[in-house]
C-alpha cells in the first residue's frame, strides 16, 4: 500500500537516501519503472542503476511493482513506496534545534524549532496507531492572506489569539488535574504559525 508519507528517522536510512541519483530515481519511480527504463530516463547504464534501485528496495524507499516483457525476458519494475518523504529532526541528536531553548518567541528560529517537533509528534503518534491499525485525529488548516502594515499584523495576531484561547476554554477538557497529574482523556497539541511567504523557485535534482 502506498504510504503518503515516509517518515525517515534512522541515521542508516537516511545515508542511503541522501544522494542525488537516488532522489531522482524516487521522483521518476512515481510511475512503476524498471532500472533499464530508468536508465533510459538518466542517461546512465542500466547496470548503475539496478544497484541503486536495489540499495533503495533495500532501504524501503522502493517497492516492487509488477514485471514488464522486454524482448524474451521479463524485468522487475520498482515504484516509490510512499508519496513523500521528511527527514526527522531526531536525526540531529542533541544538536537538534529545540523550542524550549529559544527566546525569541516572536522570531523565524522559533517556529522552525517548533515546527520540527510538531513533524515529531504527529510521526510518533501516527506510528503508535499503525501498530494498532489504527488512525490518529488530526486538524490542519491552512491559509494566505497579505499585511499592508505592521500595525495590521499586530491587530490580527492580537484577534487570533484571543479567539483560539476562547475555543480552547469552550471546547476541550482541562489538561491536568488539580494535583498535577494528566487528566483523563487524549492530550492534542495546537500549533498556530504565521510567517512572510516566499514563493520557492522550482529546481531540477541533478541525476549525477
Amino acid at each position: 500500500m502506498l504510504a503518503d508519507v515516509d517518515w525517515v528517522a534512522d541515521g542508516t536510512r537516511a545515508l542511503e537516501l541522501l544522494r542525488p541519483l537516488r532522489l531522482e530515481i524516487l521522483r521518476l519511480a512515481r510511475e512503476p519503472m524498471s532500472a533499464s527504463e530508468l536508465g533510459e530516463h538518466l542517461a546512465l547504464p542500466r547496470q548503475r542503476v539496478n544497484y541503486h534501485v536495489r540499495q533503495l528496495a533495500r532501504s524501503g524507499f522502493l517497492r516492487r511493482a509488477g514485471r514488464r516483457r522486454k524482448r524474451n525476458m521479463f524485468e522487475q519494475r520498482y515504484a516509490a513506496s510512499a508519496r513523500g518523504i521528511l527527514l526527522s529532526q531526531e536525526l540531529l541528536g542533541a544538536v537538534a534545534a529545540d523550542w524550549r531553548e529559544i527566546p525569541d518567541a516572536a522570531g523565524a528560529g522559533y517556529l522552525l524549532a517548533l515546527s520540527g517537533e510538531m513533524q515529531s509528534d504527529v510521526a510518533r503518534a501516527s506510528r503508535e496507531a499503525e501498530k494498532g491499525a489504527r488512525r490518529i485525529s488530526t486538524l490542519s488548516f491552512k491559509s494566505q492572506f497579505r499585511f499592508e502594515t505592521p500595525e495590521q499584523l499586530g491587530a490580527f495576531s492580537r484577534a487570533l489569539r484571543r479567539a483560539v484561547t476562547e475555543v480552547i476554554a469552550r471546547h476541550t477538557s482541562a489538561y491536568r488535574r488539580p494535583d498535577g497529574a494528566d487528566a483523563p482523556g487524549t492530550p492534542y497539541r495546537l500549533v498556530l504559525g504565521s510567517y512572510p511567504y516566499t514563493p520557492k523557485p522550482a529546481t531540477r535534482l541533478s541525476s549525477r
